[in-house]
């Protein structure tokens, strides 16, 4: 009886293993994209993209909106920075993706926020550029503190 267990088992965990090499195979399911900011390419796409779609809240040269620590009458806080003074890089980069394209809440339920979410907007890979573009402007210290954020969340 165990060892007829124990072998059924086994199969649903093969047969789970089995399932998702075919879903992320075919494309069903993907990895997400990588995110590098040492990619010129990338750099160069998503410093295009944050300047048509970031850039009127969370500023020109990354520097967000004025007081961002300070609630708005609204309740919301202000755009923040995605500089190095800002505290995007406190996050891991999984984060920041479902951040961008779910918006805030979907990491802090119930959490309210002036961002709309991404998802219908812009790819996955529009994504990845747009923060490859704003790790690309960190200092290095900065960015192997947030790298060391990322390898520590997968």
């Amino acid at each position: 009886m165990m060892r007829t267990r124990a072998c059924l088992w086994l199969a649903a965990a093969g047969a789970l293993v089995a399932a998702g090499f075919v879903l992320f195979r075919f494309g069903l399911v993907s990895r997400p994209p990588e995110i590098n900011p040492d990619n010129p390419a990338q750099v160069a796409l998503g410093r295009r993209i944050y300047v048509e779609r970031c850039a009127t809240c969370h500023g020109a040269n990354l520097e967000g909106q004025p007081n961002w620590m300070v609630r708005k009458p609204n309740g919301r806080l202000p755009a923040p920075p995605h500089d190095a003074a800002g505290h995007t890089w406190h996050h891991p980069d999984q984060q920041l993706i479902v951040i961008t394209k779910k918006g805030l809440s979907a990491i802090v339920p119930g959490y309210e926020s002036d961002m709309p979410p991404f998802e219908a907007v812009l790819s996955d890979e529009q994504i990845a550029a747009v923060l490859a573009y704003i790790e690309s402007t960190w200092p290095s210290e900065i960015r192997e503190r947030q790298h060391a954020l990322t390898r520590a969340s997968s």
